[in-house]
Order: C-alpha cells, then sequence, then structure tokens
C-alpha cells in the first residue's frame, strides 16, 4: 500500500472500533433508560446497539484483515459465523419486541417520558451520520468494497436512529401510550431485515452489494 492508503486503512480500522465503543456505550445506556422510564422502544433500541456490537466484532475482524492482507474480497469462517450470530439475535430482538408491544397494549402500560430516546437518538443520528460518511471515504480511496460494505451498514443504523427519535418526540408531544409501541414495532421491522440481510451475507460470502438495498458506493 502507498502511504495514502495506509492512513486511510488506519483511519478505517479507527471508525470500525469506534462505532463498536459506541454501540456498546449506547446499549448500555438505551437498556438503563429504557427499564427506568418504561420505554419499550427505547429498550428495544439498546439491545440492537449490542446485536452490531456483535456485527461489528465480525467487521473489525475483517478490517484486520484487509490491513494484513491488502485486499480482501470474500468472508472468512468467523466473520460468516458472526453474522449468523447476529441473523438469529436480531430475530430475537424481534419476537421480543413484537411480544412485549402486545403486553404493553393489553396492560396499558405508557412510559413515563421518552426524552432520553429524544437525546440518544439524536446523538446517534450525528454520530452514525459522521461515521457513514468518512467510512465511504476510506472505502474510496482503498477501493474496498468490505470498508464500503460497513458504511452502508451503518446507514442503517443511522435510518433506525430515526425511528426512535420520531416515536419519542411524537410520545412527548401527544402522550398516546401506542406510538412508543409504534416505534418498537418500527425497531422490530428493522430487526427482522436486518436479521434477514446477516443471513443473505453469509450465505453469499461476497462482500459486494451487502445489505441489500444500500449497495451504493456514494
Amino acid at each position: 500500500m502507498v502511504s495514502d492508503e495506509k492512513k486511510w486503512m488506519k483511519i478505517a480500522l479507527g471508525l470500525a472500533l469506534v462505532t463498536v465503543g459506541y454501540n456498546l456505550i449506547e446499549g448500555l445506556v438505551s437498556v438503563w433508560f429504557g427499564v427506568q422510564d418504561d420505554t419499550i422502544a427505547l429498550l428495544g433500541f439498546g439491545v440492537d446497539s449490542f446485536v452490531e456490537v456483535i456485527s461489528g466484532i465480525g467487521i473489525l475482524h475483517m478490517m484486520y484483515r484487509i490491513k494484513k492482507q491488502g485486499k480482501v474480497e470474500n468472508r472468512d469462517r468467523f466473520e460468516r459465523d458472526a453474522l449468523r450470530v447476529t441473523g438469529v439475535a436480531f430475530y430475537i430482538l424481534a419476537a421480543g419486541l413484537i411480544a412485549g408491544s402486545g403486553i404493553k397494549l393489553w396492560q396499558g402500560y405508557e412510559p413515563d417520558t421518552t426524552v432520553v430516546g429524544i437525546i440518544i437518538s439524536s446523538l446517534s443520528i450525528l454520530t452514525m451520520y459522521f461515521l457513514y460518511r468518512y467510512k465511504i471515504k476510506a472505502g474510496k480511496i482503498l477501493n474496498s468494497d468490505a470498508v464500503i460494505a460497513d458504511a452502508n451498514c451503518t446507514k442503517s443504523c443511522f435510518y433506525l436512529s430515526f425511528v426512535l427519535l420520531g416515536s419519542s418526540v411524537l410520545y412527548e408531544l401527544f402522550g398516546l401510550p401506542w406510538l412508543d409501541v409504534a416505534g418498537s414495532l418500527g425497531i422490530a421491522w428493522f430487526a427482522i431485515n436486518e436479521g434477514l440481510e446477516s443471513f443473505e451475507k453469509a450465505v453469499s460470502k461476497n462482500l459486494k452489494c451487502s445489505c441489500n438495498s444500500n449497495c451504493e458506493n456514494s
């Protein structure tokens, strides 16, 4: 690798590390306040962040392979296993959110507040946008399908944050309990799709066109 490529390889690796670290902290904070404030949307968002950590570990492994080998076009066994675990975890999360939403509606629970959800989702939108743009830039400079695939999956997290933000803001404005449930079901929908994508990527092995519809390079 030339000097500029080595620099951007370090940047790409650093961005992957930041993504894992951020998701871990975001998950801990979201789950804590989701339980404290009795908001299932924030709780589901936090668990989703933990699942993204599992996926991120597989991506980190991939980044280290790129740093060592230069060009990586296919996933190895560890990365495919991480994707399968991620897919199962997403499906479990979706099932839990759907069941939990039904229970909340049946028993009439409602959040104490969704202010924390507004704060966390806003921070996530800013963070994920920053990570996405720099991962795309790194992927183009390195001509790496792996880095671009990672960037497009980060963009999925960016969109998911809007689901939490929307349901949290609407609940604070109108105070309707089903709005929090709607947010959790939106997260469940994302989880089902991300689970499906994880299994598809594990089977395909190839790094091109990861994350289904998010297969653009810009």
